[in-house]
């Protein structure tokens, strides 16, 4: 037999099949495909030996109270890569995501490591917002429903989430309605309504209010700036590149409602 190829595009299918993941016509192309390729067929002998191996040890269930601390300490991780995928140079983003894959397990963790030393401790929900932006601006992420009327956008939220965020337009002010997305903030599922300025991209997140006070006012972080306010029972967070003042124009129109 044949050394394994260096690389072959349909190993990661052998998971699919064993997973029952492939359809019969997938499953058949792929056992086709196996019985003439070394790699796949050493795979798919690690993985069923894997199986045996754990089938025969007893399961625990994992605390919900760590299994809780363990979800908050990588949300965090993730949340600090994030923005500081962006810290590279000042005024250059590096995309930090899509290039993990070259480093190898150890480097990708000390990069990191040395990106989580650099990151601000305090303001933990501020960080997070423009996290879930940078990551909304990667190709494919940035909307779940692409319209610009807002009689779209509002419904499509209905049975998504539990409350019904307000959606507004403001094109005839230079602030034009793109879209919308379901997040992940503050510990809960939020809406995020996309705007565009120019060439920039407004993302504005919007929850419940919760009854701890926050401190509203604008900040920057990274080249990032933000916009917090409560209104109607609502919190909103602004976030985009768009200059201070732009951004604060935006967050004065929907604190007027026009």
């Amino acid at each position: 037999m044949s050394a394994p190829a260096p690389g072959c595009d349909k190993v990661l299918l052998v998971q699919a099949e064993l997973d029952g993941e492939l359809g019969a016509a997938e499953a058949a192309a792929l056992a086709a495909h196996r019985s003439g390729c070394p790699l796949c067929q050493k795979a798919e002998a690690e993985l069923l030996r894997t199986r045996a191996l754990l089938r025969g040890e007893p399961y625990a269930a994992v605390p919900e109270a760590v299994r809780a601390r363990v979800m908050a300490r990588l949300r965090q991780h993730e949340t600090r890569l994030a923005v500081a995928s962006t810290m590279v140079r000042p005024g250059r983003r590096l995309w930090l995501w899509p290039s993990l894959g070259g480093f190898g397990l150890g480097a990708a963790c000390a990069a990191a490591l040395a990106f989580l030393l650099v990151l601000p401790q305090g303001g933990d929900l501020a960080v997070a917002v423009v996290a879930s932006h940078v990551r909304a601006l990667q190709p494919g992420h940035l909307e779940d429903v692409a319209s610009t009327d807002q009689h779209t956008v509002k419904p499509w939220f209905d049975g998504r989430i539990d409350f019904a965020p307000p959606v507004r337009d403001f094109a005839a002010a230079g602030f034009p309605l793109q879209g919308g997305r379901l997040d992940y903030l503050d510990g809960r599922p939020v809406a995020a309504l996309v705007y565009q300025r120019d060439k920039h991209i407004i993302d504005l997140y919007i929850w419940p209010a919760s009854t701890v006070p926050r401190m509203g006012g604008g900040t920057a972080i990274h080249g990032y700036n933000l916009a917090h306010w409560t209104q109607d029972g609502m919190t909103f967070w602004a976030v985009s590149d768009v200059e201070g003042a732009q951004l604060d124009e935006f967050a004065k129109l929907w604190r007027r409602g026009s």
